[in-house]
């Protein structure tokens, strides 16, 4: 009997957040972005590999670049890996740019474009996950899956009160299966468009509209006064502090580049020739102690002249936080040693190159600046 009461009780709730939700979508949801109600499905793939880890409005202009100058998937799958980072630039996590053009060209050149309509197929591709083969099932093919990301979670676990952490297995679980449950099957697109709008605007992480919210009436959380404890995570993630100086390498009118390798930071992007230090207390004084030295090092003549030092700048990422500065070096002649994977650019060369954000910023604050 008692099973039963909190199954009724269950089905009202599930039934009062699908209505609301649904109303709300339809009468008062103002909230536009280019993507919403796009039936190109390589543009809700596009819009969904530049959402990941990104927020909508930010990434609203990298989207529109993108359709601008590569308005079909066989013209991104045509386009030189380089020329996609440059226009990627900025936007961060450039595994989804690799991964972008990689399954471009997949769809474009094996499967004769034509884009997969099945949720077990679209989760092949690289790149993919369950949120975004979900994100493209529904909205490209109106099938019935559930989105599930940030959004969603803090939505369903206040109105709820699922207090099971959202980065557990099952947490995890538990959420997806409320999510398909809650889905509206039929109109599996505007649904999903629903929730995710609805925890931009309304359901926020921060100064949420608790007050005039359409589902106040029925939120656990909101009749509780807990809204702000929901979602629970249990894992703190673990932040690294890297301190970079950077050698801006500038000789007859061209400046040193290398290409970044590995599997870390700004992986495949280009960069000033550098050095990582070790503390931050090594680093404040790196630019004038070990310049000379570095420079030695790499068998470059002492007759140098240091133009400038930037001021130290710093980017906070998801799992590091990177603390920067550099120096500009005038050099007269160089015999670089071998091991060094130097090559020298012109300025005008240097603005076609993709570089990370920091060092786009000493580019245009130093090199374009004395140099322009």
């Amino acid at each position: 009997m008692k099973t039963c009461f909190f199954a009724d009780l269950y089905m009202e709730a599930k039934k009062y957040f699908q209505q609301h939700l649904l109303n709300w979508h339809i009468t008062k949801n103002s909230r536009q972005l280019p993507w919403k109600g796009e039936r190109n499905v390589y543009y809700i793939w596009l819009s969904e590999i530049i959402l990941q880890q990104t927020r909508a409005e930010q990434g609203l202009k990298y989207y529109e670049r993108f359709v601008k100058k590569y308005p079909t998937i066989q013209k991104l799958a045509n386009a030189p890996l380089e020329e996609v980072y440059k226009l990627w630039e900025g936007l961060g996590y450039y595994n989804r740019c690799r991964n972008l053009h990689a399954t471009a060209q997949k769809i474009a050149f094996e499967l004769k474009g034509n884009f997969p309509d099945s949720y077990e197929a679209i989760l092949e591709l690289k790149g993919v996950g369950p949120y975004t083969a979900a994100a493209i099932s529904s909205f490209g093919f109106g099938l019935p899956y559930a989105v599930v990301d940030g959004n969603v979670f803090r939505v369903l676990s206040r109105f709820f009160g699922i207090d099971q952490p959202i980065d557990s297995t099952s947490g995890k679980k538990t959420f997806q299966q409320l999510a398909q449950d809650c889905l509206l099957q039929k109109e599996s697109a505007a649904y999903n468009q629903a929730i995710m709008d609805f925890g931009a605007t309304v359901c926020k992480p921060d100064l949420p509209e608790c007050g005039t919210c359409v589902m106040n009436k029925k939120c656990t959380a909101f009749l509780a006064g807990t809204v702000a404890d929901f979602p629970v995570k249990e894992k703190k993630i673990k932040q690294r502090n890297r301190w970079f100086l950077f050698y801006i390498l500038e000789m007859q009118g061209k400046f040193a580049v290398q290409k970044r390798t590995g599997k870390d930071v700004w992986a495949n992007l280009y960069e000033f020739p550098n050095s990582e230090l070790a503390t931050e207390k090594e680093w404040k004084h790196a630019a004038e102690q070990y310049t000379a030295s570095w420079l030695n090092e790499r068998g470059i003549d002492q007759k140098h002249k240091i133009l400038s030092v930037t001021k130290p700048v710093k980017q906070q990422l998801s799992h590091q936080t990177i603390y920067a500065n550099a120096v500009l070096i005038q050099l007269r002649k160089c015999k670089v040693k071998k091991k060094n994977d130097w090559e020298w650019k012109t300025k005008q060369e240097l603005q076609h190159f993709p570089f990370s954000k920091i060092l786009n910023d000493f580019l245009k604050a130093k090199v374009l600046e004395l140099f322009g």
